[in-house]
């Protein structure tokens, strides 16, 4: 992640779903400093029962007080500890107080970095480190007070680290040189650093890989690339071959800036195809969320990188369809279905989004699922009205109400919070009633309703999908989670206990006569080289299949919910742009006109069995379109990041799991 002029271009004509890149090692990385006690800091994985200390140098004798870092073998603290020492990672443990340690990732990366270039303090320049940019004149001189402070405060203690390392040494440095040294070292951490996410998602630490292979790999809101993260012990089954550590490139800089190789271990990055690259193309990554609109990208971007994009997708006049709905909001004057502009869009998107943040808070902070489905499903089907206009005396004003686009940013945020506070919802119930046939109802109602929640999430994900081709990542998780949600549901016990069925044994599991899915899984030709004409044919049956079961199904997910039950289809948004309906509040009232239901019947129950036609033949078309979600979420998954990664093997072991029930 380096200045603009920086970037790597395709050597080859290059097709989507390949890995433009071997298996690249960090020119430093750092665990978090909340897994120095339960995590390798060497290799990154779980300690095992008795790790091992790291081996003190003649230099540092072992103190008395307990190891800051531990490891899982003998051969990852053989390798890991001299640099640990000698980078004044140690030192800086000892001298930063616990509160301050639990932040000090960034630090000690930048130690880790500083000390494997010893070119860096025979410079005259800290513009670069290792043929990195430091961004040092954009961030050490910032406006942002806490930027500045972070950068000032942080390399005075890796200064002081340093010193202390060298306290029986006569250091070549002055204390001022020291620290510019630091501060440098820390932009270019902050500036190139990648956060080490593997397996289920979860960020362990994080790394910096060197320019010509990966952090020149410039931004793009709409990339033609992705990347992963391997360990040591994710790259024991990979499919690379036993000479990939020397395997030709795919991709090349554009100039021949000097830089360096990185160590011999740690986590991994591998650049992986989204799209077709051409010959000589430039290849791009994204550095922030595709599914923000471009304001918040823009601010994301600035915040963290200190530049501002001028990719295509932010620079297309008009903006583009996707960017647009991401935060279109109606502003709606009493009975008036005009929208209005300026001063009240802003403060309805201020308002919109405190409402829904102050809602998913209280869920995830004390557990409130219940009030925040209610205040999420409000806001989604009545609007927000303001109750915070002033009004001069003796003046009557109009009153507004906020509307969402039902593909607005913060709508998405609220589908995939309800998925899953309605799941909360549902198990809480069965855990505290589980005798109670009433309260059993209830729970089967917030299940369904959040089986309805997650597939309108990947519908509308995969409609924008349709006019951005680089969130195919997201678009796939969401699949995933659609389907692992809609198997789940069909085979619930809840069934058998309200509704007297027949169980689902007898249901072939992948083969369906319409579309390739299930062929492709049998035959394992997932992960076989794409072409964009099969990927195009795969989707589109994908999608005919899926159309032709929400059909039947649908129906019955959205029972008794108001907001649910304006989407007829919710992998068709066509309709959000007829001239009939052009806002969501026209939408909804035309559904109250027409005695759609009230927001209370959110929660009022009636019997499924009879109302919807519940039967054998309803729960197997849910089983059937959860396969078909969950196979595309895995096609998808594999494209992005190949056939072992953590998606594509849980939406393997899913579909492998509800075959042995």
């Amino acid at each position: 992640m380096g200045e603009m002029e920086m970037m790597m271009r395709g050597r080859e004509e290059i097709e989507m779903g390949e890995d433009l890149t071997r298996p690249l090692p960090p020119l430093s990385f750092s665990l978090h400093h909340s897994l120095l006690l339960s995590h390798c800091s060497s290799c990154f994985s779980p300690l095992p029962s008795s790790p091992l200390p790291p081996i003190f140098p003649p230099r540092f004798p072992p103190s008395n007080s307990n190891p800051k870092i531990l490891y899982c073998s003998s051969q990852c603290s053989f390798s890991d500890s001299p640099l640990h020492f000698s980078s004044a990672e140690h030192h800086l443990l000892c001298l930063l107080p616990s509160a301050a340690a639990a932040d000090s990732s960034d630090l000690r990366a930048a130690l880790r970095l500083l000390e494997s270039n010893p070119a860096t303090r025979r410079s005259s320049s800290v513009s670069r480190i290792a043929g990195l940019s430091t961004n040092l004149h954009k961030l050490a001189n910032d406006d942002e007070e806490e930027v500045a402070a972070r950068i000032r405060d942080g390399a005075r203690a890796m200064a002081a680290a340093r010193r202390m390392r060298d306290r029986d040494c006569s250091g070549e440095e002055s204390e001022g040189e020291e620290e510019a040294m630091a501060a440098a070292a820390l932009c270019a951490v902050l500036t190139n650093g990648v956060e080490v996410q593997v397996k289920s998602g979860r960020t362990l630490g994080v790394a910096v890989y060197g320019g010509g292979g990966f952090s020149w790999i410039n931004h793009s809101c709409s990339p033609n690339a992705c990347y992963r993260i391997s360990l040591h012990s994710d790259l024991q089954t990979t499919s690379f071959l036993p000479d990939h550590e020397t395997a030709a490139m795919r991709i090349v800089p554009c100039c021949n800036k000097e830089t360096q190789c990185g160590c011999s271990y740690g986590p991994r990055i591998i650049v992986r195809s989204i799209k077709r690259i051409q010959k000589g193309e430039e290849v791009t990554v994204a550095y922030t969320d595709l599914l923000q609109p471009k304001s918040v990208r823009q601010s994301d971007l600035w915040s963290k990188y200190r530049f501002i994009c001028c990719c295509s997708r932010c620079g297309s006049v008009p903006p583009t369809y996707m960017d647009r709905v991401l935060e279109e909001i109606s502003v709606v004057n009493g009975n008036s279905s005009s929208s209005d502009s300026g001063f009240y869009r802003d403060k309805a998107t201020q308002m919109l989004t405190q409402y829904i943040d102050d809602a998913i808070s209280d869920y995830l902070s004390i557990g409130d699922a219940q009030s925040c489905c209610e205040k999420l499903d409000h806001v989604l089907t009545r609007g927000l009205p303001d109750e915070q206009l002033e009004r001069n005396e003796g003046t009557s004003l109009p009153t507004y109400t906020y509307w969402l686009h039902p593909l607005h940013h913060l709508s998405l945020n609220a589908y995939t919070t309800l998925a899953s506070a309605y799941k909360t919802c549902s198990n809480d119930m069965l855990a505290l009633f589980s005798e109670a046939n009433e309260n059993l109802c209830v729970a089967f109602d917030m299940s369904r309703t959040s089986v309805a929640y997650s597939l309108l999430l990947a519908g509308a994900t995969n409609h924008l999908f349709q006019f951005e081709p680089s969130l195919i990542a997201s678009v796939a998780n969401y699949w995933v989670s659609a389907g692992e949600s809609l198997s789940t549901f069909a085979r619930s016990s809840m069934w058998r206990e309200l509704i007297p069925l027949s169980s689902l044994s007898s249901i072939i599991r992948h083969n369906c006569l319409k579309c390739s899915l299930g062929n492709k899984y049998e035959t394992g030709s997932f992960h076989s080289q794409v072409q964009y004409e099969d990927f195009a044919h795969v989707s589109s049956k994908f999608l005919d299949c899926v159309t032709d079961y929400m059909q039947k199904v649908w129906h019955l997910l959205v029972h008794g919910c108001n907001h649910l039950r304006v989407f007829k289809d919710p992998l068709d948004f066509s309709w959000l742009v007829t001239a009939k309906y052009s806002s969501m509040w026209e939408i909804c009232s035309h559904c109250s006109s027409n005695n759609i239901g009230s927001n209370s019947d959110i929660y009022e129950n009636i019997p499924l069995c009879e109302a919807q036609g519940c039967t054998t033949q309803v729960r197997i078309h849910l089983f059937q379109l959860g396969v078909h979600c969950l196979l595309y979420g895995a096609y998808l998954s594999s494209i992005c990041f190949g056939k072992h990664s953590y998606l594509t093997c849980h939406a393997q072991n899913i579909l492998d799991t509800v075959e042995h029930d």
